[in-house]
Formats: C-alpha cells, structure tokens, sequence
C-alpha cells in the first residue's frame, strides 16, 4: 500500500461520518416536515432528547411530543398571509465529529429560519448547537443523547467555553 492509499480503518471513519451525517439530515428534515415517526426512528430505543422543552426519553415519547409540534405551529398558518403558508427550516453546520469503534459524539451549529409573519418575509428565528452522543445499532447510527442548546434563551445557552474538544 502506497502513502496516499487510505487504510482500512480510515475508509471505516469516513463511512461513519457519512452515515452520521445523514442521521442530521434525516432529523432535519422530518422536524421540519413534523414527521414524528422519523424523528422518533433517529434515536435508539432509549435514546434521550433535551431540548427547550425539557428531557423526553424513549422513541415512543419522542414520538408523542414530537406529534404535538404540528398542532402547535398550525396556529401559525392561521395568521392572514395570502401568499403562501409559514415554514419553519433548520440548517445545521460546522460538524465536529469525534468516533470511537461503535459509539460517537458530535457537536454543531444549528440555526433557523422562520416566515410566520403576515408577509411571510424570513428572519432568524433561533441558532444554538447540539452536542449529540450516537450509537451504532443494527438499524445504523442513531441518537443515545442529543442535546439542544438554544442560545437565544437564557436558560439553554450552554457552555460560556469552547466546547469543542
């Protein structure tokens, strides 16, 4: 094997880092379209979300409260906008991923766009970071813990340090 030929181990690592990369992007993606079955199917079975509202453990849990999501931004599309109806849409960036055999930690910047307004114009809504624990299961990589700092408000805004590693 030549100097510029990746080994095994590195093929491997890349393989993982793709395939937790999709993970986020599946997350993303039915949060967005609250679709509570895929959200739920991101974590493992007992796997932990802490986010602005509060700590839910269990795919089944996440499921319900992701459920609930929908109703509550409904009243959104009640606002009188004749042009089109209120998205909501996260975008995730600055991935750092640390991987070690079978188990993962991640960190990254999140933040939102929102068009709830009458004229349905886009601002920021929200940004912050997740730092996320990932397991590899037999259904592939999936959540143990993720951890959702929204640092526009107070009480989730993490870590006053670097908490890249």
């Amino acid at each position: 094997m030549s100097a510029t030929e990746p080994s095994a181990a590195q093929i491997r690592e890349l393989i993982d880092r793709m395939e937790i990369d999709e993970l986020h992007g599946r997350y993303i993606y039915a949060l967005d379209w609250f679709d509570a079955d895929t959200v739920a199917d991101t974590f493992a079975e007992d796997g932990v979300l802490h986010w602005a509202g509060g700590v839910i453990e269990g795919r089944e849990e996440i499921r319900t409260k992701v459920g609930e999501m929908r109703t509550y931004f409904a009243k959104f599309d009640e606002v009188d906008a004749p042009t089109r109806p209120a998205r909501l849409r996260h975008f995730v960036t600055n991935k750092l991923f640390r991987i070690d055999g079978d188990s993962a930690e991640t960190l990254a910047f999140w933040f939102e766009l929102n068009n709830d307004n009458r004229l349905r114009w886009p601002y920021l809504g929200a940004y912050g970071h997740y730092s996320d624990e990932i397991v590899r299961t037999p259904e592939g990589w999936r959540f143990k813990r993720r951890t959702i700092f929204n640092e526009m408000m107070e009480e989730r805004k993490g870590p006053a340090t670097n908490p890249a590693w």
